[in-house]
């Protein structure tokens, strides 16, 4: 009997002194110890265990979540080594091993996963010690340093020990059994009365129903401040590396089924999850299309990824026709408003998913979205068998739609099974902002340089006509630091440069500053102002924007224009010349871009100036739009 006793004992040291098990959902910052080493089970990888940060990870983080985002474990789950490091100022999302880490502001407390190599010289607690009364590791079946039973009312309840535990069992393996608690007694320990195999008494029972903390809680013991931070869970801000605004157009049509018509929610549940949506970062709304576009939810509606997750759930198909082309036209004139959550700064992105193909034409609907800043992207599935494309109502409709023909913004699959492999290129393509090129249009992609005669025969009056002519101009124009600039010389015989194109960033401060330019008065050397503003004005602009000259003059000029002009064409400064009274009409066509009919003005009085803003700015946006989209 001996032996048996001393084996059980020794079976039973070593299950205590086991690698912990804990569960999928446990948080790092529940339990207390700085260094442990635990043992995760499988299936972590789902994304309901939510992790914070990369590499280092906020303690409100999945502990074996976090080891399958590091890589450290696979789905599989498996033991690792965990070590408590400072709270961190911010903590960045990402998408690595299967799964979507959150981006968050700041955590008090920060960990970091390891493989589980035990240092030399260091014992891991065989146990976890948790921060609050509500144990996750008994759910795991993991033995915590201090399990205590409810208390009697009057009576002190003591933690149970390993050696008390110890005892226990060698005292199942013995003849002498214990006598029956009474009342009084088992209130001085938590030891539960042995019982012989498959039998439970009632008092284990109670035991087993009754959960750690919920004497605390009904008691009222625990901190009302210490309940509300244990219910709410960190909201992310979303990826600032990821600030697009963006619109799905899902395909509801009858012809999808219901089984593609749930492959096609997983997706956007999966795009929702990847790209970690929130208020700083990306946004996302849902426009499904049949014979009608309908908007599901707008961009301000879900501002974070657990909810916009379970919204695209409770989406139902529609049904009807595949009219692609219609819900392009609903989504460029209704969706991207700052009522529903669109941000100035923030690239507009729409996604198409096509089953086989639209049954209306794009093409038209596709080029306003574009000259609208929109850039859009197209997902094809399965398309048109050799028998089928006499029924394609347009050819090639992907390329005529797509902001580019370059392959950037086109995705196509073969079958809608393989529809989940467009997830990674989808995520990585939207969120490169610096190659969204429909982002930038006419209005919001250019230096504006405006070359301003201030010489004695304009007069003051007709001066303040000329600079609210300036402004007709400037207005129609989006005007931001990383927008359209504006910058102004005025000249005589001399040149001033009024301000730059980084002096002012808000249309209201540019506004202003036009008013206050004050009338110089002198000569009129055309040639020169030229010259000036290259250097001074457009030597200064930024390589990826468009340069744009428009210069006002009311007569000849006492210098030469021809070579300061071409200099002006060979640097890629577009030029408009707009003449007044006096002005010679040859010497406008010299000055201006070719074709000259479309970037030399004549009006015969300064009042009438006015009357040609519409069409200066047509023909600037008609030339931009005009540029190939390979």
């Amino acid at each position: 009997m001996r032996t048996v006793v001393l084996t059980m004992k020794a079976s039973v040291i070593e299950m205590f002194l086991a690698v912990p098990q804990i569960n999928c959902d446990v948080k790092a910052g529940k339990i207390i110890n700085p260094e442990f080493i635990v043992k995760c089970p499988a299936g972590c990888q789902d994304p309901k265990y939510h992790v914070y940060g990369t590499d280092v990870y906020a303690s409100y983080s999945s502990v074996c979540g976090a080891a399958v985002h590091s890589g450290v474990l696979d789905n599989s789950g498996g033991k690792i080594l965990v070590r408590k490091v400072a709270g961190q100022s911010g903590y960045k999302g990402s998408y690595s091993n299967g799964v979507q880490s959150l981006s968050l502001p700041r955590w008090r407390e920060s960990f970091i996963v390891l493989e589980s190599k035990p240092k030399k010289g260091v014992t891991y607690p065989s146990a976890l010690t948790y921060s609050s009364s509500k144990s996750p590791a008994a759910q795991a079946g993991e033995t915590t340093k201090a399990y205590q039973r409810p208390p009697i009312p009057g009576t002190t309840a003591q933690p149970v020990t390993l050696m008390q535990l110890l005892a226990v069992t060698v005292a199942v393996a013995t003849p002498t059994t214990l006598p029956r608690p009474s009342p009084s007694a088992a209130s001085t320990t938590s030891i539960p009365r042995p019982q012989s195999v498959g039998h439970r008494s009632q008092e284990m029972g109670e035991m087993d129903s009754w959960k750690p903390g919920s004497v605390l809680l009904d008691e009222g013991l625990v901190p009302k401040e210490e309940l509300s931070t244990q219910s709410l869970e960190p909201v992310s801000l979303g990826d600032p590396n990821c600030k697009i605004d963006l619109s799905f157009l899902i395909d509801g049509s009858t012809s999808i089924g219901k089984r593609r018509f749930r492959i096609q929610k997983q997706l956007l549940a999966d795009v929702a999850q990847a790209l970690d949506i929130g208020p700083a970062g990306p946004l996302m709304g849902v426009v499904q299309y049949g014979d009608n576009p309908a908007t599901h939810f707008n961009l301000k509606t879900h501002t974070n990824s657990r909810d916009l997750k379970t919204a695209i759930e409770k989406i139902t198909q529609r049904g009807g026709l595949s009219n692609v082309g219609r819900a392009i036209s609903f989504v460029t004139k209704n969706f991207f408003s700052k009522a529903n959550g669109n941000r100035s700064g923030a690239p507009n992105v729409v996604v198409v998913l096509v089953d086989g193909w639209p049954t209306d034409k794009v093409e038209e609907a596709s080029r306003l979205a574009r000259e609208s800043g929109i850039n859009i992207f197209f997902i094809t599935i399965e398309g048109a068998a050799e028998n089928e494309k006499q029924y394609v109502v347009e050819p090639n409709f992907a390329n005529k739609a797509v902001c580019r023909t370059n392959g950037f913004y086109s995705l196509h699959v073969q079958s809608w099974f393989g529809l989940h492999k467009t997830l990674q290129p989808l995520v990585k393509r939207v969120c490169d902002t610096d190659r969204l090129a429909c982002s930038k249009t006419c209005l919001n992609s250019a230096d504006i340089g405006f070359v301003i005669d201030g010489s004695s025969s304009v007069g003051t009056g007709n001066f303040r006509t000329v600079l609210q002519f300036v402004t007709n101009l400037t207005k129609e124009f989006e005007i931001s630091d990383t927008d359209t600039r504006i910058g102004a010389v005025q000249y005589t015989y001399e040149q001033r440069l009024e301000f730059g194109f980084d002096k002012y960033s808000s249309k209201p401060d540019i506004l202003n500053a036009i008013k206050r330019v004050g009338y110089w008065s002198g000569g009129t050397s055309t040639g020169a102002a030229i010259n000036f503003a290259l250097e001074q004005l457009f030597k200064k602009s930024k390589p990826n924007k468009r340069k744009l000259m428009i210069l006002i003059t009311d007569g000849r000029s006492y210098d030469d224009v021809r070579i300061p002009a071409m200099a002006a064409h060979l640097k890629g400064v577009i030029t408009y010349a707009i003449g007044v009274a006096w002005a010679a009409q040859e010497e406008l066509e010299v000055i201006a871009t070719h074709p000259a009919r479309d970037h030399s003005f004549f009006v015969d009085e300064f009042d009438n100036l006015y009357q040609y803003v519409p069409r200066i700015i047509q023909n600037i946006c008609t030339e931009f739009n005009s540029q190939p989209r390979n």
